[in-house]
């Protein structure tokens, strides 16, 4: 039976991660078996830089944490070599990042996360990457918005050229 200050101690970082798991938006657990060192710190910096956190806990401390935000469902993924990537705000970013390195590495799996209060599979993760950023999402809205105006001011342009066309004669020489 562990000591009283280990209980704590665990305790503690269950609350922790809990914690953190609530002021998330989204996050995802992978099984991070048979990713090589330099692939690993790859795909950490990659993760920082995307403002995600990403990090080893237990199993059982995952699963507490999980359990304490209600994503209880979350449990059955918790074998083997698990990690959790937390995004703060980008509910893709994590996604995104991941899905490289399962398909890069063979062992290396994304075994399920959550988005909206709602525990998600690996298949809706992936589909979860599949989405454009926020930045091309913005730019694709704005290009079709764009557009019919472009095209309207095309069109008015050409019926001013017409009758300015029309009524002007040119200069005799």
């Amino acid at each position: 039976m562990p000591s009283n200050a280990i209980l704590a101690q665990k305790q503690k970082a269950v609350a922790e991660l809990a914690e953190q798991i609530k002021a998330s938006v989204a996050g995802v657990l992978v099984n991070y078996q048979g990713i090589t060192v330099e692939d690993d710190t790859k795909m950490r910096k990659m993760l920082r830089e995307a403002g995600v956190k990403y990090m080893v806990v237990k199993n059982t401390l995952t699963g507490r944490a999980c359990d304490e935000v209600g994503y209880g469902d979350i449990k059955p993924h918790l074998e083997g070599m698990t990690a959790i990537a937390i995004s703060e705000k980008d509910p893709v970013a994590a996604a995104k990042i991941l899905k490289q390195f399962d398909e890069k590495v063979e062992s290396f799996k994304i075994l399920a996360g959550y988005l909206d209060g709602k525990v998600i599979d690996a298949g809706t993760v992936l589909e979860l990457a599949e989405i454009p950023s926020k930045d091309v999402l913005v730019a694709k809205l704005l290009g079709s918005l764009q557009s019919p105006l472009y095209g309207l001011a095309y069109v008015l342009q050409a019926k001013i050229d017409k009758e300015n066309g029309g009524a002007e004669e040119p200069a005799a020489e």
